[in-house]
C-alpha cells in the first residue's frame, strides 16, 4: 500500500519551498515506462509551468488538490483562455482533467499547495510536452509577466 499522509505531504511541500524551481514532484510510479504516472506535485507561488499540451502520443492529465489553491487554465491553439478552474482544498472544486491535445498551465495561488497528479505514460522527455509557441518557456524572460497577465484577465489574486 502506498500511503499519502500528512507527513509525506508536508515533506514534499517543504522540498518545493526550498527548491530553486519552487516545485517538487514525488513519484509513485516505478519507472518512466509505467502506463499511468502518479505523483504528488507541490507548487509554490512564483513557479512557472510553461503552457503545454500532450499529443503525439496523446495523454490525459488529471489533478486533484490535496492542500492549498492552484489555478488550472486551458488555452486555444492561438493562446486565448478557453477555460479555467481554481482547485481549492477548502472549496467545492477538487479536481480537473485535461483532455489530450489541450494547451494548459497551472498557477500556484497559495503557499503550501499540493496536487495529486495522474498522467498517461510512458514518459519520454523528447515527446512528453509540446510547448505553446505563444508563451515563454521555463527560465525565459517574461514568464512572471505571462502569469500576471493570466491572473489579470481572470481577475484572480495570489493568496500568499
Amino acid at each position: 500500500m502506498i500511503k499519502i499522509d500528512k507527513l509525506l505531504v508536508e515533506k514534499v511541500i517543504g522540498e518545493a519551498q526550498t527548491s530553486e524551481r519552487k516545485r517538487k514532484n514525488f513519484n509513485f510510479h516505478q519507472t518512466s515506462q509505467d502506463s499511468i504516472h502518479r505523483m504528488l506535485n507541490a507548487m509554490e507561488p512564483g513557479t512557472y509551468v510553461a503552457p503545454h499540451k500532450h499529443e503525439n502520443p496523446d495523454k490525459r492529465e488529471a489533478f486533484i488538490i490535496l492542500k492549498g489553491k492552484i489555478l488550472v487554465v486551458e488555452f486555444s491553439e492561438n493562446g486565448d483562455i478557453t477555460n479555467h478552474l481554481i482547485l481549492d482544498a477548502s472549496s467545492d472544486n477538487f479536481g480537473a482533467e485535461i483532455s489530450p491535445g489541450t494547451y494548459h498551465t497551472l498557477i500556484s495561488l497559495e503557499k503550501g499547495s499540493i496536487l495529486y497528479e495522474l498522467k498517461d505514460g510512458p514518459w519520454d522527455p523528447g515527446t512528453d510536452k509540446n510547448f505553446a509557441p505563444w508563451a515563454p518557456l521555463e527560465g525565459e524572460k517574461g514568464s512572471a509577466l505571462f502569469i500576471e497577465s493570466i491572473l489579470g484577465k481572470l481577475n484572480v489574486n495570489l493568496c500568499e
